[in-house]
């Protein structure tokens, strides 16, 4: 089982290899290449926000709503205002 400290140091090497290659891609190579990946961040972007904004949406689909709750069986509690002034009363 790798350690914490190996799997985070794999990631970061993963991270700054691909913004290097990322943007030699897209700066350097040919203006047809750096187009097609112009092109597909794009779309992967707005896929990303899409199926973001789908998710919430099935989820708020189906899920029931919740039970309505019951003022009249709730016991009351005291606010905060009660317990300041108890307080300060207890002590005087």
């Amino acid at each position: 089982m790798p350690s914490d400290k190996s799997v985070g140091g794999i990631l970061l090497l993963v991270g700054v290899v691909g913004i290097v290659v990322y943007g030699y891609l897209l700066f350097l190579a040919d203006s047809t290449i750096s187009l097609i990946i112009l092109k597909l961040s794009a779309f992967f972007a707005v896929v990303m926000i899409l199926a973001i904004v789908a998710w919430i949406g099935y989820t708020m689909a189906t899920t029931p709503p919740p039970e309505p709750i019951d003022v009249s069986d709730s016991t009351t509690t005291p606010s905060v205002e009660d317990t300041s002034h108890s307080n300060i009363e207890s002590k005087a």
